[in-house]
């Protein structure tokens, strides 16, 4: 009898001792093309043919061959995706509902931190005019008038300092507030589902979407991609926002309409940007952010690519999600949860390997 396969879709030059837990808990281990997470063709085919049979998948983020509940039908035994990262917005989540599979991802501390960091760089880099500044000396310009930046926080002659909001105040975003906490800047932020602990956890006020596009200074991003948030941000909300305020994107690139922001940007109505994930990646040559110069900071969608952290804590937590949950259990960081009483009724807490 041929053993379960375990299906890494999206490989990431796993350690050798990740593969050897999982087969010597009895899994054959099968490795798809690293080619499918290029942004050219489509290989759907191709992984549904390979994940065939699968009980579970695992791997790094694939957006140009998603998991498609093609995909997923391609096994009946199929039990979980289990992500190394923190969005899923390359699994069709719906899909694996509605076919009871779990969908695990892995918001760990280097990975959200990592983002956090890279968010807080932003909004300084943004509001101090690290860019202009620096393209103004290689032009032969010192000390230009137009390059004075603007000071943070609150101070004893009266200035009170400015506001930054956060849109969606998960743990991306409430270490973000915790970071910018010395900066003594009044913070507010949205975000529907958490309890009102989790706004004093980050010494901000809750206010609505709109209120929070029009006090802002900064509005920054910290969302998953959903139906809700697909492009929250077009020309509707720009026209509700400060002239002079910044957007900062580190979230997901449909979140915003990069068109809008750009056009806003080219015609003063908004001050700058600072993006590091896209409608379409690479970033098109002749996407209009290119055209803005200093006004705009580009990031390669590597906010949590940190030195030393990488993937690896995330591929522990994958790790350790599929082998609870081919062992019957469920695992912690569920991402799908309504589909675990359906799970539970497929499964009944029973070993693959059983």
């Amino acid at each position: 009898m041929s053993k379960p396969k375990v299906f890494i879709h999206a490989p990431r030059e796993e350690p050798a001792d990740f593969v050897a837990r999982l087969t010597t808990a009895g899994y054959d281990v099968a490795f798809g093309d690293k080619a499918w997470q290029l942004p050219r063709g489509n290989h759907e085919q191709d992984l549904t043919d390979a994940a065939r049979d699968a009980v579970a998948l695992m791997g790094t983020s694939i957006r140009h061959t998603p998991i498609s509940r093609r995909v997923m039908e391609g096994s009946q035994r199929l039990r979980i995706v289990a992500k190394y990262t923190v969005g899923v917005d390359d699994v069709d989540t719906d899909a694996a509902t509605d076919l009871g599979i779990l969908v695990c991802h892995a918001p760990t501390e280097a990975n959200c931190f990592g983002v956090a960091e890279t968010t807080v760089m932003m909004i300084l880099a943004s509001l101090k005019k690290a860019l202009e500044r620096d393209a103004a000396v290689r032009a032969g310009l010192w000390r230009e008038p137009n390059l004075g930046t603007t000071f943070l926080g609150a101070r004893a002659d009266g200035y009170a300092g400015i506001t930054i909001g956060l849109v969606g105040l998960g743990r991306i975003a409430t270490r973000v507030a915790q970071l910018l906490a010395p900066w003594r800047v009044r913070l507010i932020a949205y975000d529907p589902y958490i309890p009102p602990a989790n706004f004093l956890l980050a010494n901000a006020q809750s206010v609505s979407y709109e209120t929070l596009l029009k006090e802002a200074d900064v509005v920054s991003f910290h969302v998953v991609l959903t139906k809700e948030t697909r492009f929250m941000l077009r020309d509707e909300q720009v026209a509700l926002m400060k002239p002079n305020a910044i957007v900062v994107n580190t979230a997901r690139g449909k979140v915003i309409e990069e068109a809008a922001v750009a056009r806003a940007i080219a015609e003063g109505r908004l001050q700058g940007a600072a993006i590091d994930a896209f409608e379409e990646e690479p970033l098109p040559m002749d996407s209009p952010l290119r055209q803005l110069g200093s006004k705009v900071m580009l990031s390669p969608h590597s906010a949590s690519f940190n030195e030393g952290g990488e993937l690896r804590p995330g591929m522990q937590w994958a790790l350790r999600s599929v082998l609870t949950a081919l062992s019957g259990g469920i695992p912690d960081n569920v991402y799908n949860k309504e589909v675990i009483p359906r799970w539970k009724e497929r499964f009944g807490g029973a070993s693959v390997t059983s």
